[in-house]
């Protein structure tokens, strides 16, 4: 599945409405998100039942605000709408790899509250 880019727009009905959600908080002017760019592109190949969303922090500020993103690249995941995972800066393709791996092994339910 091909990288999709998300707005203000649908960013919440994206999350909520996936099993399994990847964001790429990236901005245009950032070296390390145009280098991450090909990795998050490639591994978003291997996974067709993730969705692999990128958000420009520059046109989303809100929303980048809203999730305190100090620092660019960002991943963050959000599992059946709950965020699992928030890390700033790049990952390897092996490193990338192996988060997704790990948040498919995430329970299928959400626990009793």
């Amino acid at each position: 599945m091909a990288t999709v880019d998300l707005t203000g727009e649908d960013f919440v009905s994206t999350i909520q409405n996936n099993e399994l959600v990847l964001i790429d908080f990236w901005a245009d002017w950032c070296g390390p998100c145009k280098r991450f760019a090909p990795i998050y592109s490639k591994i978003s190949e291997n996974h067709d039942d993730v969705v692999f969303a990128k958000l420009d922090t520059d046109a989303n500020q809100e929303i980048a605000g809203a999730l305190s993103i100090q620092s660019i690249p960002t991943i963050m995941a959000f599992h059946k709408g709950d965020m699992v995972f928030n890390q700033p800066g790049m990952l390897s393709a092996a490193q990338l790899e192996q988060l997704v791996t790990q948040l498919k092994d995430l329970p299928a339910e959400k626990p009793a509250e």
